[in-house]
């Protein structure tokens, strides 16, 4: 037997127990990859709601008591408040207008009287004069210029109400995007883990057959992909936490649960009926009354105007007199050319107004609609992906367990299972978010997301 026969069954002898071996330790090492952390797993049922919500109570009071601290702190509810209370100070100051008025006046100077058949004198006089009047009848100008100012007063508290909503949807919305990037950031975990073991059981493979180091290398490529995009989803989430931090200041909460606050997507109906009684559209509504009141006060102007008054005067000095009178006085205006231009335009802008409030409805429905229909397919979306992850589990795990067998699957077979069980999570992941932003933004479009969550 020559040398080369005998080297050849050896060969044949020892190969059945090298790849043996390198089928146990490829078992060994990849039974490490299997577990998984506590991330809720998606549910597989496609009528079912995406997140099993056994009590959202306690987000709910999280999502409470960051929205109240985020108003409380915002400069610009503050500056609006300030606002609304210097409109209502504006009516009081409108209405007070009807009321009695008193004056009092007084001079001192040189003096110089002189009459028919009497020397002229010369001296000092000291005089002092009060008088009182009040409005009697002006057409209902100061009722119409009232009513205009009380509009303008509750168009400034509406105002101050979108910002607080504003405000509040803001909040909202920068919480469930820092739930978002962390519920992605474990999943990344997750993958990058399984990916690790996937390394340490190729370095032990490598270790008893060099042919499969091109294996390594790929894995190890994979991995370092993944830590990118894990690195990308932290940078992101430290981004959205400093956003949030300016409204509610530097303590954050725990995000557990917050998945489960805004699962329920309202009827299409019930907010388009809710849409007219926003505090946006009852704000224009306001403002247009108001203009509808100027226009009315501006036309009330050409008619007449009594005022009765009741003065006194005391001269001490050179000429000294006293005087003492009451009466009623009527004005009425004859000719005022640019009254009618300043009535038109007062009507015009009043009309525009209107015109205003019934496009920005008409807007704030078609956006219902829209994000209505945005968060039942983000949810519907969601519940497909959940059955999807579930088939795509078994896949993986069977992948493995023959890639295990030597032969039967390939790494890169693996490798495309690991990523697409992954992109699956994080599309889940998404997709619930997705859904319950825009349930948020529903409720804002509606009567609010802060009154909603009181």
């Amino acid at each position: 037997m020559t040398l080369a026969s005998r080297r050849l069954r050896l060969l044949l002898a020892v190969l059945p127990l090298c790849l043996m071996a390198i089928a146990v330790q490829a078992r060994e090492s990849a039974a490490r990859c299997t577990g998984e952390d506590d991330v809720p797993a998606a549910s597989a049922s496609a009528s079912a709601p995406p997140v099993a919500a056994p009590d959202a109570s306690q987000p709910r009071l999280t999502l409470q008591t960051l929205v109240r601290r985020a108003v409380e702190r915002s400069q610009g509810i503050g500056a609006a408040k300030l606002l609304a209370q210097a409109a209502s100070a504006e009516v009081e100051q409108q209405q007070a207008a009807k009321l009695p008025q008193a004056t009092l006046s007084g001079s001192f100077g040189p003096t110089y009287a002189t009459a028919p058949d009497v020397p002229g004198i010369s001296g000092g006089q000291l005089r002092a004069g009060v008088n009182i009047s009040a409005l009697l009848y002006d057409g209902g100008q100061t009722d119409e210029l009232t009513g205009w100012r009380r509009n303008l007063a509750e168009a400034a508290r509406l105002g101050q109400i979108s910002a607080e909503e504003q405000v509040a949807l803001q909040t909202v919305s920068l919480v469930l995007e820092r739930s978002r990037y962390r519920m992605q950031a474990r999943v990344y975990r997750q993958y990058e883990r399984s990916v690790a073991c996937l390394v340490d059981a190729l370095r032990d493979i490598v270790a008893v057959d060099k042919g499969r180091a091109s294996e390594l290398v790929q894995a190890q490529k994979t991995l370092q992909q993944v830590e990118l995009s894990q690195t990308d989803t932290a940078s992101t989430l430290r981004q959205i936490e400093v956003r949030l931090r300016r409204f509610v200041g530097d303590t954050l909460p725990e995000t557990e649960g917050m998945a489960s606050v805004l699962l329920a997507t309202p009827t299409l109906d019930d907010v388009l009926a809710q849409a007219s009684r926003s505090s946006d559209i009852t704000q224009l509504d306001a403002q247009a009354e108001a203009l509808d009141s100027y226009a009315r006060s501006v036309d009330a102007s050409s008619k007449p105007q009594v005022t009765w008054n009741v003065g006194g005067s005391r001269a001490v000095g050179v000429g000294s007199s006293s005087s003492l009178g009451a009466g009623i006085n009527v004005n009425v205006p004859l000719y005022a050319p640019t009254l009618r231009y300043a009535v038109d335009a007062a009507q015009k802008r009043a009309g525009a107004a209107r015109l205003q409030r019934a496009d920005a409805l008409e807007a704030r429905r078609y956006r219902i609609a829209e994000v209505h229909e945005q968060a039942a397919s983000a949810f519907d979306r969601a519940r497909r992906i959940a059955a999807v992850v579930n088939d795509s589990e078994l896949v993986r795990a069977a992948t493995v367990e023959q890639w295990q067998r030597l032969g039967r699957r390939s790494l890169f077979d693996v490798m495309a299972a690991e990523g697409d069980h992954y992109a699956l999570r994080l599309a889940y992941v998404n997709a619930l978010y997705d859904g319950e932003q825009g349930n948020a933004l529903l409720r804002s479009l509606g009567l609010g997301i802060a009154p909603w969550l009181e």
